[in-house]
């Protein structure tokens, strides 16, 4: 079977990854052909049931004018390690699909940029931008005239109301709900079930409720 335009390498060797082959895969044009990843994560000659090179010398198995990458890689440190294996990538001359859930919900206005995950579930509104790198998990909501910046991961069943900006290197909980119109800044890290009804400053925290043992009778609620 000869390369075609059509033919991806994953980097990463993590769920992220498999779940990106499966959706590659059963729902899109594409076809995951290989895995890669730094060095030291290579501890085998395949991963999925795929081939699995080092990142060092991908270009050489794979090369960049004949296949494109997805970096299938978390949120830790805010996104950042994503976003340094997007560079990387880009640098060895990759181009960088985007997968788009033929579940998901949206209008042909949105505006979506290189190496986006948007899953099932999702409802995007008119007039909204979507940066590069940026993944959007099942069933969110993002409101119209919204924009997410480069560099974010907003996990499952977030609100993202209209008009609310985005900065970049953003991680948005699960249930998190973000009022309409309100900018949040670079950096900042929004906890499980938290809500944000105004403007963030660079780099803060919220950390949601957490549910605490009832210490009363129970007998009521267990019968």
């Amino acid at each position: 079977m000869t390369a075609s335009d059509h033919d991806v390498v994953v980097f990463g060797t993590g769920s992220f990854a498999r779940a990106i082959q499966f959706y590659l895969d059963v729902d899109s044009d594409h076809r995951v052909v290989a895995f890669t990843a730094t060095r030291e994560h290579v501890t085998g000659a395949t991963f999925s049931n795929r081939p699995l090179v080092p990142f060092d010398t991908v270009a050489d198995s794979f090369p960049p004018q004949e296949h494109k990458m997805f970096v299938a890689v978390g949120y830790r440190r805010l996104n950042r390690l994503r976003a340094r294996y997007y560079e990387a990538a880009k640098a060895l001359g990759y181009d960088l699909i985007t997968y788009v859930s033929s579940k998901s919900v949206h209008w042909d206005d949105i505006v979506v940029g290189d190496n986006c995950c948007i899953l099932e579930g999702t409802t995007i509104e008119p007039s909204v931008r979507i940066g590069n790198d940026v993944v959007l998990w099942s069933n969110n909501y993002v409101g119209h005239g919204s924009s997410v910046s480069d560099h974010c991961f907003i996990a499952p069943g977030v609100v993202i109301a209209g008009s609310t900006q985005i900065g970049r290197h953003c991680f948005v909980g699960v249930s998190a709900t973000l009022r309409d119109g309100i900018s949040v800044a670079d950096g900042c890290l929004i906890g499980a079930g938290a809500t944000i009804l105004s403007d963030t400053a660079p780099g803060e925290v919220y950390l949601g409720p957490r549910a605490t043992p009832y210490t009363g009778d129970t007998s009521r609620f267990l019968e």
